[in-house]
């Protein structure tokens, strides 16, 4: 346990999962692998200012990966002195990432009981199984707070669930008919996506903890939706997880071909790369930083289907994970996140209001759901998603009990949260799509015919619309929050939602709690975010 030298490590308290049993003592000479993340060199200092945020594309200055590092990387003492202490513990070192501010330790459980000053039991839960977890803070030396912002992975619960509904097809892909399915194209072309582009050039990164493709399935998908090209997709492995498609559509396949099917559909020029990593808070983070900082695909913008509410993670992951989206803005990556199914109590029945996150983060572009119906090629009808009455899910949204009101909200209407004492902080989602499972999205997983629904499917939807954006920009519109909030609002971009709720937070006109600004109009956002360039050939202010 902790010694007298030893300080508490901010924000790293844990409590068992809510129903969870203890069993004992977890085995002493079991190997765990624990990721470090350091403080950055730059210490709080912005690494792109918040004015450049608000600029259009054509007039951000984004930085390189190569100068991100060089400039708001880990600095090389904190590397050493970590270094030094894992040695001093006999833990060694597995991997080391100055840009990632990581290093990745392996040892015992007993050797990491002593070294953080915590003990790691065994621990049964009745859905998520047994898991390693510990209680209260993580304890580090001194000479360290200064040095180490956070601890990850010494607890291994699973940290976040997939966000996708599913309604078995009765028959294979096919077009659109009244009350039934849609294809992610059917969808862009409702949605008004720009169709002179294919996002050539990008690269879409998307997160995936847990499941897997099969190749053939993706290359019988593309082939009867006959898309322009089938795009080129790599699997990613992160630590020890893989691409390990499940043959259970019901598990995570279903959530990993949809991500691909719908991002792979809409912008089929586009080189698709998956990042593999374990269901765990380490796990999720790695994998963050390892496509925020793959100098060697490059995303220009990362899909993330996966979450769980802000009260089951710790202050320090949070805090991590959002950083990692700050970096990502400043090297002019987009981060598409979704914003959960289960209406605004996030599934936690604790008889409050809860928002799920990574999509709470400020930094993250919060994707909520809605039902699409049709009339031929046009809009008929579009309400927020809520399916409640039926079990059969809801948009999340509301108001993150962790993240302040960041100042591209500022004039957009959030209201006081519907917690007790009503405090105003960051408010989800942004925008919305079509997530209802009965206006779901035809998919092929596992060898078979499936719609699938959630805002799972609005993420990677907003992923391909960004690549689309990007390629006809020829130039990354990276963090996207400020320039719709200031700009492609006011200019027609979205489809307002009026009608409907998630819970505790009704739509109204303008933005709100449960739908944003709305589902999108893909070419009035891309005329708002490329007025600079037509302002230059008139002569005119942007």
């Amino acid at each position: 346990m902790s010694s007298p030298s030893n300080r508490k490590l901010t924000g790293s308290e844990r409590a068992p999962m809510r129903g969870a049993r203890e069993i004992g003592p977890a085995n002493p000479n079991e190997r765990v692998e624990v990721t470090i993340r350091l403080r950055s060199r730059a210490g709080k200092r912005p690494a792109i200012s918040q004015d450049t945020f608000s600029e259009l594309p054509s007039k951000r200055k984004i930085l390189t990966r190569e100068e991100f590092e060089q400039s708001h990387g880990a600095d090389p003492v904190s590397m050493a002195l970590v270094e030094a202490f894992a040695s001093e513990h006999r833990l060694t070192v597995v991997e080391k990432s100055p840009e990632r501010r990581t290093i990745i330790l392996s040892g015992t459980v007993a050797q990491m009981n002593d070294a953080f000053g915590v003990q790691l039991n065994q621990y049964e839960h009745p859905t998520a199984g047994r898991y390693r977890g510990r209680v209260g803070p993580i304890h580090i030396p001194d000479s360290l707070t200064d040095h180490i912002e956070g601890v990850f992975g010494l607890d291994n619960r699973p940290q976040a669930s997939p966000h996708f509904r599913r309604r078995r097809a009765a028959t294979g892909v096919r077009p659109h008919a009244a009350g039934m399915s849609f294809t992610p194209p059917q969808v862009a072309s409702l949605y008004n996506f720009p169709t002179d582009v294919d996002g050539s050039g990008e690269c879409i990164g998307i997160i995936e903890l847990g499941g897997g493709f099969k190749t053939a399935d993706l290359t019988t998908y593309f082939k009867q939706l006959n898309v322009s090209k089938s795009p080129t997709v790599t699997a990613v492995s992160i630590g020890s997880a893989t691409n390990q498609p499940t043959g259970d559509a019901n598990g995570p396949d279903g959530e990993v071909m949809l991500d691909i099917e719908v991002a792979g559909s809409i912008a089929p020029g586009a080189h698709i790369v998956v990042y593999f990593a374990e269901n765990t808070d380490a796990g999720f983070l790695n994998a963050i930083t390892t496509a925020v900082h793959d100098k060697s695909n490059q995303p220009s913008v990362i899909s993330i289907s996966w979450g769980s509410a802000e009260s089951g993670w710790t202050s320090q992951a949070m805090t991590s994970m959002d950083e990692a989206f700050q970096a990502a803005a400043a090297v002019g990556v987009s981060i598409c996140v979704a914003c959960g199914d289960n209406g605004s109590t996030d599934g936690v029945n604790d008889g409050l209001n809860h928002v799920d996150f990574p999509a709470s983060s400020p930094y993250a572009l919060a994707c909520g759901g809605t039902l699409l119906q049709a009339s031929g090629t046009a809009i008929a009808k579009e309400t927020v998603w809520n399916e409640l009455s039926k079990n059969e899910g809801a948009t999340g949204g509301g108001i993150s009990d962790f993240f302040p009101l960041p100042a591209y909200q500022q004039n957009a209407g959030v209201p006081p949260s519907a917690n007790p004492g009503g405090h105003v902080g960051r408010g989800v989602p942004d925008v919305s799509g079509d997530a209802d499972p009965n206006s779901g999205y035809q998919t092929y997983v596992d060898g078979n015919p499936d719609v699938i629904g959630g805002t799972s499917a609005v993420a990677p939807l907003w992923a391909g619309l960004i690549a689309l954006l990007n390629d006809n920009l020829k130039q990354p519109v990276g963090y996207l929050n400020p320039l719709l909030y200031q700009k492609a609002a006011s200019a027609g971009g979205f489809h307002d939602i009026t009608s409907g709720n998630n819970g505790a937070y009704s739509a109204k006109a303008g933005w709100d709690a449960c739908s944003g600004f709305g589902s999108p109009i893909g070419t009035a956002i891309a005329a708002a975010l490329s007025a600079s360039a037509k302002a230059k050939k008139t002569g005119t202010n942007s």
